[in-house]
């Protein structure tokens, strides 16, 4: 079989799974990842006979992707922000959602330098690790309740070369582990409500951590609100309090953070038009 051949193969094994671009894009992933080939590669090499040992490993995460496993666990790996992050079952895939997050933190702040970050929740330390990355003499803290978690998020300060301290804590049972002041503190809390569980893909439902992904619907804001009032304690005079939303639920936290003294709060849409960001500052 050559090289094209494969591709061939690749989508149409996975074609009662995606629509025919997903198929595409996933073939060339899968290739990309088993040969180590960039795109331009792949298709100078078209003709290329493909031998035994690569037919097998393709072979093998077909069969995890026919079960759902998101190919980002299959590789273990993903990428964010252009850098390069190692991904588990003890850790959410990062998303455009939260790349839009960075985005506008990172363009909020282009003028200032020195800022000290704290980031809730952190996961496999995107957020952490992206903004220390591009933001110029920055500090950043990181808190996750999974110790699994911060292992994956330590290694990815490691892969990305950078110093980001990491703390065991639970937010919404916070004691003594975060004493610093902060002129920027993110999160990208659970969100999803259990009644959104049916509306779910299997990929992400069977394989991704549900403790990082839910909440009750009795109190889906319970995160916003402990995080909107231990902000208060730790922000600087100006500080900024930015989060990652549910799109539901953006009125209700712009004005949890009204109420507690935010201003200049404003909520911001990805590019689905829905409401993704909202963001406030503690005068």
């Amino acid at each position: 079989m050559i090289l094209k051949d494969l591709k061939r193969y690749i989508e149409s094994e996975l074609c009662n799974l995606y629509n025919p671009y997903e198929s595409e894009s996933i073939a060339y992933l899968i290739i990309q990842h088993v040969f180590s080939y960039d795109k331009t590669k792949i298709i100078l090499n078209y003709r290329n006979q493909v031998n035994e040992k690569s037919l097998v490993v393709v072979d093998e995460i077909l069969q995890k992707l026919k079960t759902h496993e998101p190919i980002q666990y299959i590789f273990g790996e993903t990428e964010f922000y252009e850098l390069k992050f190692k991904v588990n079952k003890d850790t959410l895939i990062p998303r455009q959602e939260t790349e839009l997050l960075v985005y506008n933190i990172i363009n909020f702040n282009k003028n200032n330098r020195g800022l000290k970050i704290l980031d809730i929740g952190t996961g496999s330390g995107c957020i952490a690790i992206s903004l220390s990355k591009n933001m110029e003499n920055t500090s950043v803290v990181a808190m996750d309740i999974s110790n699994k978690a911060l292992v994956i998020a330590e290694e990815n300060s490691n892969i990305n070369k950078v110093e980001v301290s990491f703390v065991k804590a639970d937010i919404l049972n916070l004691n003594e582990e975060i004493k610093e002041s902060f002129d920027i503190i993110v999160s990208n809390p659970p969100y999803v409500t259990d009644k959104e569980k049916k509306d779910m893909q299997k990929n992400v439902l069977n394989f991704e951590p549900h403790n990082a992904l839910f909440v009750s619907d009795e109190n889906p804001l319970v995160f916003y609100e402990k995080i909107i009032l231990e902000s208060k304690n730790r922000l600087k005079l100006n500080g900024q309090l930015w989060f990652e939303i549910n799109e539901k639920f953006g009125n209700e936290v712009a004005q949890l953070m009204i109420e507690q003294g935010f201003k200049a709060v404003g909520i911001i849409k990805d590019f689905n038009k829905k409401e993704r960001i909202v963001f406030g500052i503690l005068k």
